[in-house]
């Protein structure tokens, strides 16, 4: 990973002590942001271009799988990954089936499986943005073409 262009990851946890190790153990490897809610979390989204997303899944008011279910409508590309201490296998359906969650690691982590899980993230999250990028490319090429050929099928 090419330290001039920072990932950007959102890191939601209600315990500022795991957001705090989260931030010293990762600042200098990406652009970290913490939010200690899915509230906070959806503001920095709104504010922010976030492209991995780690939540916790035991918080107050809103669980880590209702938070990313819940921000899917307006942020659909940031990769996801469910952070939690309890082994709990309805938690771990719940987040690949409706949190759309790429990875579900266990607290606490360690932090090279960590900083892989993350960087692997971020490559998902880049070809999928470079897939849509050549997507939209060939349907304006195609768009182009179709003009051409009606123009010469004129003349």
């Amino acid at each position: 990973m090419s330290s001039d262009a920072l990932i950007n990851v959102l890191y939601v946890d209600d315990e500022v002590h795991n957001l705090n190790s989260f931030k010293a153990g990762f600042r200098r490897l990406f652009n970290v942001f913490v939010a200690e809610s899915a509230a906070e979390g959806r503001k920095i989204l709104e504010a922010e271009n976030i492209q991995v997303i780690i939540t916790d899944q035991r918080m107050p008011v809103m669980t880590g799988i209702e938070f990313l279910e819940s921000i899917i409508p307006d942020f659909p590309d940031p990769i996801r990954i469910l952070l939690t201490g309890y082994a709990d296998i309805n938690a771990v359906i719940d987040a690949i089936n409706k949190g759309q969650v790429y990875k579900y690691i266990q607290k606490p982590w360690m932090d090279e499986d960590l900083r892989i899980n993350i960087e692997k993230a971020y490559e998902i999250y880049a070809l999928r943005k470079e897939n849509r990028e050549l997507t939209e490319q060939l349907l304006l090429a195609n768009k182009q073409l179709e003009f051409l050929l009606r123009q010469n099928l004129l003349s």
